[in-house]
Parts: C-alpha cells; structure tokens; sequence
C-alpha cells in the first residue's frame, strides 16, 4: 500500500480568533480559500501553530469542521489529535476520522512522558482502530522526549502509520530515520529553516508555519526539490531563512499571528499564557515581511 499521504507543503495553520476571543470560523474559512488558491499541497489544523492547548474541545471540534468543511475534498486536512492522555487522543482520532479528516497528527506523550512500550502502544491504540494515514510527531523541545528511532521502526511497520513530523531539528536522528522510507513511510521537515536538507535526508515535503505567510514560495521550494531542481530550491530556502528567523524570534505561534496581522489578514490575538510580542522583535519581523514583499 502506498500513503495517501500529501506531498509537498502541508500548513501548519493558524486558529483566528475573534475580538471576544471565540474562534473565528469566518476567518478559517477564507485562509483555507486562501491556501487552495496560493497551492498549498495540504493543511494541518490544530497543531502547535493552531494553539489547541488552549482551547476547550467544542472549539477543536468547531475549528477542525469547519476547515473540513471548507476544504470540501479540493486540499487534504490533516488533523492533530494528539494528547498525553492515550485515551483522550483515542476519543478525538475518531471523531476527526468520523468528520472527514483525511489523516491525524499524533504528538508524543508530554510531560509524563512514557517508556518504550508505552510509547508504542500509545500510538497502536490509535493505529488499531482508526482507517486514516496516521501522522507521528517528534518535538521534542516541546514533549521533553524525542520518539526514539527504533520506536519509530516498530510503529513505521503498522498500516495506518504512514509518516513523521520531524521537528527536533537534529539532522543526524532525521538521517536515522531515512533509513526507515519508503512507499508507506514518509517524513516531512518541522523546521522551516531546514526544509532542502530534510528533503535531502528523504523528507516529501514540510508541515510548514512560513507558508501561513508566504504559501506559493514555501510550495515552490518543495516543488523544485522534488523535481530535480536542488539549486532552485535551495536558492529560495536561503532567500526566506530571514524572514523565518523572525518568524520564530518568539515562541510560535506569536510572530506568524502577528505576521499575518501585519499582512492585513486579522487573524487576531493568542490566549495567555502566549502574550503580543515585544516591540523591537516586532520590528525586525515588519522589516523581514516587507524584505520579502509581503507587507507595505
């Protein structure tokens, strides 16, 4: 079986919020009109970028049906449905699969972390039950533990698990893993700075925060790459590394919202404890966005 699983660059969307703070289905709706037409080959709702961590589960739910629902079968939806608790993440695997969703994000267990059987059967109990390509997730700057690779070995070889994020930025693990691709096992870059040579270490593409910005480049650059064209992409990777520097001079998801404000996209505001950026990386993000002729 080969992964239905998209190539190219899948977005790490952002959740709008609305001037009371309740999510902005209107705006979800027109960013996914906005990702279909600036060619981006997939979006990933309620990831980090889409601050799931602080929203109740009627707002998950409200934001991931609406993104399915606007999406209409014209751009896959990835959903996250990850959560250190394995029977939480069960419940909602289900319900985005029972929505539409065409493949779900699952991140390690935080916090409590787990040991290595633990990890596979938190990840299995999903895989058992769902019909889904089953996306895992590896930040471990973010989980305190990275998947070790043999873990991901075991969990590479189940049907229903056909990809990793790879998000910890360390390009030896990324190798590693490699060793493991193929038809039914994909990797995508999590790090924007490092898309070209994850793709070169056999990544398909990218789960991308600078394509919530600048969406045909972040698409183009992958494109290239996969069409042979190294030097092309690489070209473009080093052309935006600027503005993805400022686009994490703060912890994400805060420079991209503001980004996108900057842009006149009005994605609104964060939930504490993420908090509007200090004034001087403000700054350095405008200059980038408007290096790169995205913002007057």
């Amino acid at each position: 079986m080969t992964t239905s699983l998209p190539k190219g660059s899948i977005v790490a969307l952002v959740t709008p919020f609305c001037e009371d703070g309740s999510v902005n289905t209107e705006k979800l709706r027109e960013l996914v009109e906005f990702h279909v037409s600036h060619d981006t080959d997939g979006i990933l709702v309620l990831g980090t970028t889409g601050e799931s961590s602080t929203m109740t589960e009627e707002e998950d739910d409200l934001a991931a049906k609406t993104v399915i629902e606007a999406a209409a079968g014209r751009i896959p939806v990835i959903v996250g449905a990850g959560s250190n608790n394995t029977a939480t993440q069960l419940d909602k695997a289900k319900k985005y699969e029972k929505m539409g969703a065409d493949g779900l994000l699952l991140i390690s267990p935080y916090y409590n972390k787990a040991n290595t059987e633990g990890l596979v059967r938190h990840f299995t109990t999903v895989a058992d039950t769902v019909n889904i390509p089953i996306i895992l997730y590896n930040i471990p700057g973010r989980t305190g533990m990275s998947i070790p690779v043999e873990v991901v070995e075991r969990l590479s070889r189940h049907p229903m698990i056909q990809g990793i994020k790879e998000a910890s930025g360390n390009i030896s693990y990324a190798m590693n893993v490699s060793k493991l691709l193929n038809d039914d096992f994909v990797m995508y870059s999590g790090n924007d700075d490092i898309i070209v040579p994850m793709m070169g270490a056999g990544a398909s593409g990218v789960i991308s925060v600078l394509a919530d910005v600048a969406p045909s480049q972040t698409h183009d650059m992958v494109s290239r790459y996969l069409n042979n064209d190294v030097q092309g992409a690489l070209s473009l990777q080093r052309e935006l590394l600027d503005l993805i520097h400022a686009l994490f001079i703060e912890v994400n998801p805060i420079p991209v919202k503001e980004a996108m404000n900057l842009m006149g996209m009005d994605v609104g505001g964060y939930r504490l404890p993420l908090y509007p950026m200090e004034e001087q990386h403000r700054e350095i993000l405008k200059r980038e966005l408007q290096k790169a002729g995205l913002c007057a």
